[in-house]
């Protein structure tokens, strides 16, 4: 591993940039441009290892496939000498076993399909040099917490005055580890979902499931009390249980799978096993990937990949099964004919101890009436506001994204002046009309519109 130079934290970050086609350099030089970043541009694998030789580079993305070095190659070999660059794999074309190397090998913090659209590219640059600086902020306090761990020995002997003090420092520090290693996770939890909407660009927008499905497993794990933990592990199965599918041709990946041909049928029995095989390298993602591998298996044992039955399905497993089916049967994806909801509901029930656990089913029953009616029911503290009735300290209850389906805020946001005065503005300029739902605290007042 080659060591690079350091950077400060008041440097503007170095984004690299390579790909063999200066077009394409040129197009995202122009996008970067008056942001908060220094970009170098690279033709090359050889050209932009040279570069990284002589200076220190915070964020590298790639072009998959390039004449010489290809980007999963490329990236493996910065995943080993500089293995604190962030990595990002860009490409055209969806190449199951690039993407597999690119994970594997260059352990890749994120992938991007081209052509890219502009705002999700920036929100991607910015969530992964924002990962970046907590990872660093993270390790200089666990460095810091080790060295007043040593001189608390030298000093415990004749200082004992200092102790106290001491240690209510390293309690601090505790106390701002555990916050940094929390805001770490949550970003984890946002990539994914930022993701998913990427992906969700192979779909027309009448295909699209992944953000209702998420939304509907963050209503079950609300009203049922379901510990941090396992609801961040379900959002990010919700987010990403499809990604197998992205090596499908277009009829494939829109075709009910009721309707596929018996190739295609094995092929698509195999999208879980595929969605895990991506995911399983990034250690964050390993519940996820385990609840996604067994999501299509069915509660009488006839589900794939590994025919589980009843309680021997992970229980996660079985309410994202549950939440997957309920959207695409809506969706057109399972049947041909596509369902209302209340129609999606009586399909589920009636296979209540076939396909889903029967004791689950009516609680999910349950829950999609709370999440088909108005959230607000759920929570009496939760209004569903206007941009103009919006005020700073209220809290985002659901994630707010915009009519593309593009991610402008996640939930747990808290509102400021200058943000709601962006998303007015925003609102405005797409001619758009957003009901946003927020939590509003006891010291916040609603304001009253005429």
């Amino acid at each position: 591993m080659e060591e690079q130079l350091p950077t400060t934290l008041n440097d503007k970050p170095k984004v690299l940039l390579v790909d063999d086609e200066e077009s394409i350099l040129n197009s995202l030089r122009r996008l970067l441009r008056g942001q908060p970043y220094e970009v170098l541009l690279a033709t090359s694998g050889a050209q932009a290892l040279e570069i990284m030789r002589q200076q220190s580079i915070d964020l590298v993305m790639s072009d998959a496939r390039m004449p010489n070095m290809d980007g999963a190659t490329l990236l493996a070999h910065i995943q080993q000498r500089y293995p604190d660059t962030i990595r990002i794999m860009l490409t055209g074309y969806a190449d199951p076993s690039a993407i597999i190397k690119a994970i594997n090998e260059g352990q890749i913090h994120r992938y991007i399909s081209k052509p890219w659209h502009d705002e999700e590219m920036l929100l991607t640059l910015r969530q992964s040099l924002t990962y970046q600086h907590s990872e660093r902020e993270r390790l200089r306090l666990v460095q810091e917490t080790w060295d007043q761990n040593e001189k608390l020995k030298l000093l415990n002997a004749t200082l004992e005055k200092h102790v106290a003090s001491r240690t209510a420092e390293l309690q601090q520090t505790a106390d701002m580890l555990d916050l940094a290693y929390e805001e770490l996770k949550h970003s984890y939890v946002t990539g994914t979902e930022v993701f998913s909407l990427l992906a969700n660009l192979r779909l027309p927008p009448a295909k699209q499931t992944n953000r209702q499905i998420i939304e509907l497993v963050r209503v079950y794990c609300k009203l049922h009390g379901v510990d941090e933990g396992t609801s961040r592990d379900l959002t990010m199965a919700a987010a990403l249980y499809n990604i197998g599918k992205l090596s499908w041709t277009d009829s494939m990946i829109t075709a009910p799978a009721d309707l596929l041909h018996h190739s295609d049928r094995e092929r698509y029995r195999g999208y879980p096993k595929q969605s895990e095989s991506l995911l399983m390298t990034l250690e964050p993602m390993k519940d996820a990937a385990r609840l996604i591998l067994h999501h299509q298996e069915r509660w009488d044992g006839s589900g794939f990949p590994d025919r589980l039955r009843g309680e021997a399905i992970p229980f996660g497993s079985r309410l994202l099964k549950l939440a997957v089916d309920f959207i695409e049967l809506q969706r057109g994806l399972i049947l041909e004919r596509q369902m209302n909801s209340d129609e999606a509901l009586v399909y589920i029930r009636s296979y209540a101890g076939r396909l889903y656990d029967p004791e689950l089913v009516e609680d999910f029953i349950q829950v999609c009436a709370a999440y088909l009616s108005d959230i607000s029911l759920v929570d009496p503290s939760i209004k569903v506001l206007t941009t103009r009735e919006l005020v700073a300290g209220m809290i985002l209850a659901r994630n707010l994204n915009a009519d593309n389906g593009m991610l402008l805020l996640n939930a747990g946001k808290v509102l400021n002046g200058p943000l709601v005065e962006k998303l007015i503005a925003f609102e405005a300029m797409e001619g758009a009309k957003y009901s946003i739902f927020v939590k509003v605290p006891e010291d916040v007042a609603v304001l009253e519109t005429s």
